[in-house]
């Protein structure tokens, strides 16, 4: 199997499945990017917390 008959056949079937959107319904993009946002800055106090000495 050569490579661009194996992207031919990703791409046949990513444009087959790309009916529906590939989304659950109930994933919200701004809840989803929010609390994203809230564990990185979570992680980033509890990182300057343990380096009080710098």
């Amino acid at each position: 199997m050569s490579l661009t008959s194996t992207t031919h056949q990703l791409v046949t079937l990513a444009a087959e499945g790309g009916e529906h959107g590939g989304n659950h319904p109930s994933l919200s993009p701004l809840v989803t990017g929010g609390g994203a946002f809230i564990a990185l800055m979570l992680l980033l106090w509890i990182t300057t917390r343990f380096n009080r000495d710098r």
